[in-house]
């Protein structure tokens, strides 16, 4: 198979990084991951949102932007635990929403992301990994992670609308959605199987049942 690029986009607790860590092995692929423990700006934020809203998205951005570059140039094909999409049409439309990015801040940040996201290659290929809100909630509070105590089933429900608004005209490149809340890719060896091989079909062009 010629070199692909895949990214993995969904809600927090979606299973993005589980799927993205089983799927790069399992396929010999490069593998790269959101950065979150090694991010400067995250307790500020989150002590802080809305003076630090704006320099974690521009991190965000640059980071990723970085990332992608590197691993379209990588000989292997590349599988990516979030796109960079998601940080415009969800988590920065909702900081806006939310009053925690300024109007000016957001504009700005929207012109330097089109002109970031405009220069970069298309992925081959959209995982979206959709799961019920009560399901991520319990994932969440399942990790204990300290920078997510402050989630609300009112902000995943946000985003969730956020992800169903962007989805429906998102065309840079096929989507394969897979319902996450279903489908136990981490513990069950046949379900990861099937959806490798539906990962598979749909780089390949097939047309096929989605998850």
């Amino acid at each position: 198979m010629t070199k692909k690029i895949v990214v993995v986009a969904g809600n927090i607790g979606a299973g993005k990084t589980s799927l993205a860590e089983r799927i790069g092995a399992r396929q010999g692929w490069a593998t790269g991951y959101e950065s979150v423990s090694d991010n400067p700006y995250l307790p500020d934020f989150y002590a802080d949102m809305k003076t630090w809203a704006f320099h974690l998205q521009i991190y965000f951005l640059g980071h990723r932007a970085r990332q992608y570059l590197e691993l379209a140039n990588d000989p292997r094909s590349a599988i990516l635990d979030r796109s960079i999409y998601e940080d415009a049409y969800i988590f920065a439309r909702a900081l806006h929403h939310l009053g925690n990015l300024s109007e000016r801040d957001y504009l700005s940040y929207r012109r330097l992301f089109d002109l970031v996201v405009g220069s970069l290659p298309p992925p081959n290929l959209l995982i979206y990994l959709k799961c019920p809100v009560p399901v991520l909630m319990e994932r969440i509070q399942r990790r204990a992670r300290g920078i997510e105590t402050g989630i609300t089933t009112e902000y995943l429900s946000l985003l969730d609308s956020f992800y169903d608004d962007w989805l429906r005209s998102f065309d840079l490149c096929p989507v394969l959605t897979i319902q996450s809340g279903d489908v136990d890719y981490v513990h069950k060896p046949q379900a990861l199987e099937q959806v490798t091989q539906i990962i598979a079909a749909k780089l390949a062009g097939k047309e096929i049942i989605e998850l």
